[in-house]
């Protein structure tokens, strides 16, 4: 096994320690958008099973392949997703983590009973409510869940990707805090740069990229 997939499951579980938690209740995501099969194959090679991707086209036109090999992948969907690409998401992921609004639900639901497959789905909250970024409105979130019942998508909890250059924890703590609220038990949040204080505060999914891959070539 690589040294950095050595490492970080070695502060997961420290983390996971420190917080009265069990490690394995944290499910680490790779992230390998814009990484190449051959960059992807030797994290494969060290046991990973669990990869997160941004784009439907992308993920579609390499993972096919590695998915033949190692068919007990399972791939999740963590960037924003086009209400039109709603069945091509459905057909290709385990779980889609940026569900986020009325119109996406709708489409999701019926693509999922159009396949007959459900996967798993994570409510995106805006959760720093900033304007460039996607994810519903932390006062949407009751309104996005009722829909979500009515229409057969199954959503397990919600994610979040806090304010850049500031502290997350109180971003994260809020998070825990409406997943609480709204009986959710899965928390997507957490990457590289503050993983452990996310797996501190409840997260049950982290998605790693960089401390994984190293830097993306130019």
């Amino acid at each position: 096994m690589t040294n950095a997939i050595e490492e970080i499951r070695a502060e997961m579980a420290k983390a996971a320690k420190i917080a009265g938690r069990k490690p394995q209740d944290v499910s680490l995501i790779a992230v390998s958008k814009t990484r190449t099969p051959d960059e992807i194959r030797p994290l494969l090679s060290d046991g990973q099973r669990v990869f997160g991707e941004n784009r439907v086209q992308e993920a579609a036109a390499k993972w096919p392949e590695l998915l033949a090999d190692y068919p007990d992948v399972t791939l999740h969907l963590i960037g924003q997703l086009q209400s039109n690409k709603a069945a091509e998401a459905v057909a290709l992921f385990d779980v889609i983590h940026s569900v986020d609004r009325a119109s996406l639900i709708t489409a999701l639901g019926k693509a999922m009973n159009a396949a007959g497959k459900s996967p798993d789905c994570f409510l995106q909250v805006n959760i720093g409510g900033e304007a460039q970024k996607g994810g519903c409105a932390v006062g949407g979130i009751a309104d996005l869940l009722t829909l979500a019942q009515q229409q057969g998508v199954p959503i397990i909890g919600l994610m979040c990707l806090p304010p850049a250059d500031v502290e997350a924890a109180p971003y994260f703590a809020l998070l825990y805090e409406l997943a609480q609220r709204h009986a959710l038990p899965a928390l997507s949040m957490g990457m590289t740069a503050d993983y452990q204080t996310a797996i501190m505060l409840g997260a049950t999914h982290i998605r790693i990229g960089t401390a994984l891959f190293g830097p993306r070539s130019a």
